[in-house]
């Protein structure tokens, strides 16, 4: 089968489940997610990721058959209403997959908008959320730098780059977190980026993007130096001082101010 083949019948099947689950009154949502809703990144290679939320007391023997069809690419997890309300969310064990809910489309909803009110909790973060997990990704960030720094100063070339690397998601999460926003998953963070931008110039995509790869790279200590100190007035701005003043002497190892 040709992608082109492969991608037609991949949009075919998909319109055949909405039309087929639309009927169903055991089916109360179905949410489409990946790159299928995110403009200009869907190829002909893209895939239908769908979460089809039933009744609870919906038998999966009893639903339609062959919703995942591998070979043209329609990926359905049917879920029952009790298990997607906390899906991805905190203490579900499936908090990895909640970037999926961000700019998800709710093909189909309940009357009273149920289903697209979890998705929408699912995609951004609430402001106690926010205020809980922004100080623990800083933290983490500046654990993971430290220690690149302080490997890099001691000799130790590819301990500091792991640690470094192990940096980048501590900031990333951080950053978006101080939004209210999923980090995302790092095949969308340029897009994330330029078509959702964050609210200081540093962190856009064309500044950001590029750090980040000098991160991983030979420049890696430097640009992690930069990463601190162009985070370290708005993390104090946002609140996040004490955080920051808990270095104590450690900071000018990490702001590059060491003699």
């Amino acid at each position: 089968m040709t992608p082109t083949a492969s991608a037609t019948g991949a949009a075919e099947e998909y319109a055949a489940l909405l039309n087929r689950v639309r009927r169903d009154r055991r089916v109360l949502g179905l949410v489409l997610t990946g790159s299928r809703t995110r403009e200009e990144l869907a190829t002909e290679h893209s895939g239908y990721d769908v979460y089809l939320v039933v009744e609870d007391a919906a038998r999966g023997d009893e639903l339609p058959a062959v919703l995942t069809r591998p070979d043209v690419r329609l990926n359905v997890m049917v879920l029952p209403l009790a298990e997607f309300r906390g899906h991805a969310l905190p203490g579900s064990g499936t908090e990895w997959n909640r970037y999926a809910f961000a700019h998800a489309k709710v093909e189909m909803d309940t009357a009273d908008g149920l289903i697209g009110d979890l998705v929408a909790a699912k995609g951004t973060l609430g402001p106690d959320e926010s205020a809980a997990l922004a100080p623990e990704q800083l933290d983490a960030f500046l654990s993971s730098a430290y220690r690149s720094l302080k490997e890099a100063r001691d000799g130790q070339p590819l301990a500091a780059g792991l640690d470094a690397a192990e940096a980048v998601p501590y900031f990333l999460s951080y950053v978006f977190a101080a939004h209210n926003r999923v980090r995302p998953y790092n095949k969308y963070l340029a897009w994330e980026l330029r078509r959702h931008p964050l609210s200081r110039p540093e962190w856009s995509a064309e500044r950001l993007l590029p750090l980040l790869g000098e991160v991983l790279g030979p420049q890696g200590p430097a640009a992690v130096r930069r990463l601190v100190t162009e985070l370290e007035p708005h993390a104090r701005a946002w609140g996040h001082a004490t955080v920051l003043d808990a270095w104590g002497d450690e900071l000018p190892l990490l702001r590059g101010e060491e003699s």
